[in-house]
């Protein structure tokens, strides 16, 4: 598997065009041998490519990437110097981390966070997303239980998703204020497949597509994989410009623009009305899909959640625009239920795209949703009063233990944009993972290779106790002494 996967073959082996995907297209234009080198040892940081897997031949790899044998020579052996491959006469070369240094990426995932050297438990300061409610989710568990064997009389394949769960999410949009069918609602295995659906079905390779800047990791790697090419629209801590955007999307007419406008991952912004109305109105113009990331819309904590961006639409408005959503962050992760909201034919079309990849979501995790979703508006108070003081409890510790940092308070949303103050986010991720802490860098919400290196993400999804503890951890590794290297000089890393 590529871009946001692990890449872990049966063989332990990647093949060139599978690591040609997986790099940067600036790398691509201009595959230079330090450029290169510094490429794959993030991919391997990042847990992109999986350890001890053999990489291309330098023969082959130089001929997907279209550089020369001595470029990729160069790369290997730079990448051997600073430890993060290791090569044997006729065995070929290997994927390895120097000493001391942890992934901090997709495999702290796949094998669960380590913990330190002397077996204190580690802290996932990575994971954006909350605990199951309990409660709630064993309720739902034992209404769903007495129905399944009447569902698994059928051959138990549906293709569109169960038709009650289509309705219940439906339904909820046009209480929001977006009146919708059950045939405009795919169901499927939570938002990253139906983003992944969308683009799959939308974009080729070459195409143009615009993003937010920073935005969501794992849809980057999806556009990544996909080998689109990427505008950008700078998403700060005063939210978004509005000039800026319009003036890129009318220049570029991109096939696509991907946007998280409510409490944005990972600023956790909130774009204002005038500004919906005026993305409406802008990629309606340049005939731009409009694909909106509601992931994260029903987490608001200070102001009430926001309407679908469509809802603002004029009536017939708004058939280019693509909603996506979940339960991954209301209720549970591992439930994995997302959808897609589109006009009838859209919806027909991505389907019959998951088809050829997936025949159908798992109807027992559909079937526990569908009370978790009729109970949704009495549920999640609870869960948002206890993320409340979550982030109060962060807020506190980061005064506690880093006052140098800043940051701002979002309105909703699962986490913290921190700004350290120097580009060392990188570097102190990794001495942070040797300390039991696995934590998001900046640069992987970055649509450009080494930007937001003076960024962290901090989620407030852990309990009081483990954020204070993160946090000092966090702080140890920042102040040990010993100075982090500035991202800024990252390119020449192993000159």
């Amino acid at each position: 598997m590529a871009n946001g996967r692990v890449v872990q073959t049966a063989d332990r082996t990647i093949g060139s065009r599978q690591l040609a995907a997986l790099l940067p297209a600036e790398v691509l234009a201009r595959p230079g041998y330090r450029a290169l080198a510094d490429a794959v040892r993030t991919l391997i940081l990042d847990g992109r490519i999986a350890l001890h897997v053999r990489l291309p031949a330098e023969r082959e790899l130089a001929e997907a990437v279209g550089a020369s044998r001595a470029t990729v020579t160069g790369a290997y052996d730079l990448l051997r110097g600073s430890g993060y491959v290791r090569s044997r006469r006729g065995s070929g070369t290997w994927t390895e981390l120097p000493d001391g240094h942890r992934p901090v990426g997709a495999h702290a995932i796949v094998g669960g966070i380590g913990g330190r050297a002397d077996g204190e438990p580690g802290i996932d300061l990575a994971i954006a997303a909350m605990g199951a409610p309990e409660g709630s989710l064993a309720e739902a568990f034992a209404w769903a239980a007495p129905r399944l064997p009447q569902l698994a009389r059928s051959p138990g394949y549906h293709p569109f998703g169960l038709p009650d769960l289509r309705t219940a999410v439906a339904e909820r949009f046009s209480r929001r204020g977006l009146p919708t069918r059950p045939e405009q609602i795919l169901l499927t295995s939570g938002a990253q497949q139906a983003f992944s659906l969308v683009v799959s079905l939308l974009c080729r390779a070459g195409d143009r597509i615009v993003t937010e800047n920073p935005t969501y990791a794992n849809a980057l790697d999806a556009l990544r994989h996909a080998r689109l090419r990427t505008g950008s629209i700078a998403v700060s801590d005063a939210g978004w410009d509005m000039e800026i955007a319009e003036s890129t999307l009318r220049q570029t007419v991109p096939r696509m623009a991907y946007v998280i406008p409510d409490f944005h991952n990972p600023t956790g912004a909130l774009m204002p009305p005038e500004q919906r109305l005026r993305l409406l109105a802008v990629t309606r113009a340049t005939g731009t899909w409009l694909v909106v990331d509601e992931t994260i819309a029903d987490i608001a904590l200070d102001v009430p959640a926001p309407a679908p961006l469509a809802s603002l639409a004029p009536r017939g408005g708004a058939d280019h625009v693509i909603t996506i959503g979940s339960l991954s962050k209301t209720h549970w992760g591992g439930l994995r239920v997302g959808w897609v909201r589109a006009t009838a034919k859209m919806i027909a079309e991505l389907t019959a795209v998951r088809v050829s990849a997936d025949m159908t979501g798992s109807v027992l995790d559909q079937l526990v949703a569908l009370p978790l979703m009729d109970d949704m508006d009495r549920a999640l108070p609870a869960r948002l009063a206890q993320l409340r003081i979550q982030r109060e409890a962060l807020v506190q510790a980061l005064q506690r233990h880093t006052p140098e940092w800043s940051w701002r308070v979002p309105p909703g949303g699962l986490s913290l944009w921190v700004d350290l103050g120097e580009a060392v986010s990188s570097a102190l991720a990794e001495r942070a993972a040797a300390a039991g802490v696995h934590i998001g860098r900046g640069a992987r919400f970055g649509v450009d290779p080494g930007t937001f290196e003076h960024r962290l993400r901090i989620p407030y999804t852990l309990s009081a106790d483990r954020l204070d503890e993160g946090v000092r951890r966090l702080a140890g590794a920042f102040h040990d002494g010993i100075p982090l290297p500035s991202a800024v000089d990252r390119p020449h890393w192993v000159a």
